[in-house]
């Protein structure tokens, strides 16, 4: 789905004047190594670490700066989102720090720390249901009713360069790298990541990784068009899309990455080494990168790798239970 097609595919400047629109409202989030996942994997690996950015997520980057660019007339009237909690977060506050009123559209079956989280930075969450309801229609609904601006989870130009600056931060303060593996849902995030990495890291060999119960995007580049899939049922809420987005395709098509897939135990497994070695909290979908590289790492014996560690906001109880039974 997407409406935004006319604006031309985004590129690389794109990403870098989003980085400069953002600055000072996004975090620069931490780059972090472990000496043992190095050994573990024979590489020597950097996670760029988007569960520490605001929201806990990747998505408050895209968000804040796809809304910095409404027009008044916009702003007054509001934004709508649809998100299962990562962009509906990123949404909620990036509106409210812009004066913007923020709808979001939510499945009943989202984290509820993610809803709670939503509400609290103030936005109206309207439920639905993501196996049976149509979440777009829902949106351009609400849209069309209410007068507000549509603002997409990742089919969005300002969207997609905004999720660039994470990997365009990481290869600033790294230098160049062989290879960098990105969680995939929409490919927001891998589509910007792509843009700048043809920037300042032409030679890096890019890795999407998506769940193995949802693997459209992979489907989509192989077959040449958008591919449609059910919601798949995993552990990578982030990630249950049903296809990935127009713009994405249209940019990843040109030169296409590896896809790679991830079940739901080797997440749960990656979560155990976040815990473990970077003492840090990571969502499954976060752990869709560690997990790919994981299955990929003989090739890369020796090299410098990249993971972006895409989000950490998991109900704690769910956390412990699923590190607990692995």
């Amino acid at each position: 789905m997407s409406t935004h097609l006319s604006h031309g595919l985004p590129t690389p400047d794109d990403v870098r004047a989003a980085a400069r629109r953002i600055a000072g409202h996004a975090h620069r989030t931490p780059v972090l190594s472990s000496r043992l996942v190095d050994e573990q994997l024979g590489a020597r690996v950097v996670f760029k670490c988007e569960n520490l950015q605001r929201t806990g997520a990747f998505k408050f980057r895209g968000a804040f700066n796809a809304l910095s660019r409404f027009t008044p007339e916009q702003r007054r009237a509001g934004v709508v989102a649809f998100s299962s909690g990562n962009h509906a977060q990123a949404v909620s506050l990036a509106a409210a720090e812009l004066g913007i009123p923020a709808t979001i559209v939510m499945p009943y079956d989202a984290p509820a720390a993610k809803v709670a989280a939503t509400k609290a930075y103030g936005g109206e969450v309207v439920r639905y249901d993501r196996y049976t309801e149509d979440r777009v229609a829902i949106g351009r609904e609400l849209a069309r009713t209410r007068g507000l601006t549509l603002l997409p989870p990742y089919d969005h130009p300002d969207i997609i360069a905004g999720q660039g600056t994470a990997a365009l931060e990481l290869f600033e303060e790294v230098g160049t790298l062989d290879a960098l593996f990105v969680p995939v849902g929409g490919a927001g995030l891998l589509c910007g990541t792509t843009l700048a990495a043809r920037a300042l890291s032409p030679g890096c060999e890019l890795h999407g990784v998506e769940p193995e119960a949802g693997d459209d995007v992979r489907r989509s580049l192989r077959e040449g068009r958008i591919v449609r899939i059910d919601t798949p049922e995993t552990l990578a809420d982030g990630a249950q899309t049903q296809f990935m987005g127009e713009l994405p395709f249209g940019v990843l098509s040109q030169d296409p990455p590896r896809i790679l897939t991830a079940t739901d135990a080797e997440l749960v497994d990656a979560m155990h080494t976040f815990a473990t070695y970077l003492k840090l909290v990571v969502e499954p979908t976060g752990c869709l990168g560690l997990a790919g590289l994981r299955a990929a790492a003989g090739r890369l014996r020796g090299r410098r790798v990249g993971v972006i560690v895409s989000g950490g906001n998991i109900d704690l109880e769910r956390y412990a239970g699923l590190l607990r039974d692995r």
